[in-house]
Order: structure tokens, then C-alpha cells, then sequence
């Protein structure tokens, strides 16, 4: 019988992540993502049909990463390549949000994000589950 790592603290990352991930993300852009681009103050012109597509397809990934992790916290060990995907998809999203910035093609609110996209990625990889031992 081999026991099971004590993996509470890759769970309980899971969990919030993906609970927020949904909550602010993957569930607003995918049922309103003008209504979401508004909230965070971009300015919404008048052909919305392309924003509304992206924005659903954005929120569509951002739904299912969120659901999969949310899955995963039951074994984050088994199911570990959800940190591997959560770090690198965290780090781009910082990344574009860094990019935003320098440009000064953002609101001040997707600028506000660095450092939430960046602790995630932290986040991910500093709760990276442990093996079992055996």
C-alpha cells in the first residue's frame, strides 16, 4: 500500500485559483465580455463584434483551465501538469499585461493585473504537488 503525500497546500492553490480564475475571468467574458471590458474601464467601440467573439473564446478557455483545476484539487499530484499549465499560462498573461503597459494600450486596471498574473505563476509553481511515497 503506498501513502499518499500530503498535498493539502497544492489543493487548496488549486482551488482558490480556479475559483477566482472563474469568478473574474473565464465565466464574465464568456456570458458578457463587453460588459467585463467595460467594467475594467475600456473604451467599447462601435463595431463589437470581433471584441465579443475573442472575448467569448477567452472566456471559454478561462472556464475550462478553471474547471480542470478545480477537478485536479481532488489529486494534485496525479493531475500536476495543471501547475505546469497554470505557471506558463500566468506568466504570459503577465507578460501581455506588462506589454500593454509599456505601450500604454490599457486601462489602469489590466496594468493592476502584473501582479496578480505574476503570483500565480509564483503560486503554481511554489505549490507544485509533492510525490507519493511509497
Amino acid at each position: 500500500m503506498t501513502k499518499r503525500a500530503d498535498n493539502r497546500r497544492s489543493a487548496l492553490f488549486l482551488l482558490a485559483a480556479s475559483g477566482v480564475s472563474l469568478g473574474a475571468f473565464g465565466l464574465p467574458l464568456l456570458l458578457s465580455p463587453l460588459k467585463w471590458a467595460k467594467r475594467l474601464r475600456w473604451q467599447v467601440p462601435e463595431d463589437t463584434d470581433l471584441a465579443v467573439y475573442l472575448g467569448r473564446s477567452l472566456g471559454a478557455v478561462a472556464v475550462a483551465l478553471s474547471l480542470g483545476g478545480l477537478s485536479a484539487a481532488r489529486d494534485p499530484w496525479r493531475y500536476r501538469i495543471v501547475f505546469q499549465m497554470a505557471a506558463v499560462a500566468a506568466a504570459l498573461l503577465a507578460g501581455v499585461h506588462v506589454r500593454g503597459a509599456i505601450e500604454g494600450k490599457q486601462p489602469w486596471t489590466e496594468t493592476a493585473e502584473i501582479p496578480f498574473w505574476t503570483a500565480m505563476a509564483i503560486g503554481a509553481i511554489a505549490c507544485y504537488p509533492q510525490e507519493p511515497e511509497e
